[in-house]
């Protein structure tokens, strides 16, 4: 799914990006565009450059980093030439070299932010996802994302997560249910709430998240697939887990969330949930230091 979702959303993205860059309202008028700056160079004049890392990270946004040379090519009818060093999901050092562009000047410095503010937040957030994901070795215990998102890179945000080892939790209201306090306050209870989503949806993953052993002895009773462990102590999450194998023989399945470090994960993992989701992954960003120079 998020493979489909990737194919329409890296070249919409890409083309806001630009329209946001060049200062036009559609992908129509980034036709008569002006980059002002780079106006000051000749048109004829021809350059190569390679961009840099200066820190250590994990490599993500190959395609959107192609898509925007790609669009100023097809607006402004030059040919870019891209030479990747690296793919994504690679673990590089600091001060390598990712890839080589050659083309007109003016694409190369007109691109150039656009492409590296792709490139170096998805790689930011593939690094940091590799990092818990390190935390977790040895262990069942698998890292997923969240919604918590950068409003328009959901689908971005979340192929960064996998180029760094995580796991897709939903990737979004639409793929599986994920049944919160209001949710079931609103619906009339757990056992409720589980009977509806399987009514109306029968073949999607019911998650249903509880802030009790009480919410979660009813959510294994009503057949809850996955269950959602909200800010529980770790000896209610041993509990929990205790619970899980008496009631459902294992076969539900146990994440926990709230308020999850880098520094909590492996004690989390220790007590035998299956899920731990960060939301930190994708909303707590920092971009890796990239740097592009003419050769």
């Amino acid at each position: 799914m998020l493979s489909v979702q990737l194919q329409h959303d890296i070249k919409k993205t890409v083309t806001w990006a630009l329209c946001e860059d060049l200062g036009v309202d559609n992908a129509d008028a980034l036709k008569n565009s002006q980059d002002i700056t780079a106006e000051l160079i000749p048109l004829e004049n021809i350059a190569v450059a390679n961009i840099i890392t200066r820190e250590a990270c994990i490599i993500c946004g190959v395609a959107w980093v192609n898509e925007v040379f790609a669009q100023l090519d097809a607006i402004y009818k030059t040919k870019t030439d891209i030479t990747w060093f690296v793919n994504d999901g690679e673990s590089v050092k600091a001060n390598s070299t990712l890839f080589e562009l050659s083309g007109n000047a003016r694409i190369l410095l007109t691109g150039e932010r656009c492409a590296l503010n792709f490139l170096q937040s998805l790689s930011g957030t593939a690094t940091l996802t590799s990092r818990y994901v390190k935390e977790l070795s040895g262990s069942k215990t698998k890292l997923l994302d969240t919604r918590k998102t950068v409003p328009g890179l959901r689908s971005a945000q979340k192929y960064a997560v996998k180029c760094g080892g995580g796991v897709n939790h939903r990737i979004g209201l639409f793929d599986a249910f994920l049944i919160k306090e209001n949710h079931i306050a609103a619906c009339g209870g757990i056992e409720k709430s589980i009977q509806t989503a399987r009514k109306n949806h029968p073949n999607k993953t019911v998650e249903v998240e509880v802030e009790s052993i009480a919410e979660l002895t009813q959510a294994l009773n009503a057949g809850s697939d996955i269950i959602m462990l909200d800010n529980f102590s770790h000896e209610m999450i041993e509990q929990a887990v205790i619970a899980t194998i008496e009631i459902s023989q294992g076969k539900t399945k146990l994440e926990v969330s709230g308020n999850m470090t880098i520094e909590t994960l492996k004690s989390y993992a220790k007590a035998g949930v299956d899920f731990i989701s960060v939301g930190a992954l994708t909303k707590n960003i920092n971009a890796i230091d990239l740097s592009m120079r003419f050769v």
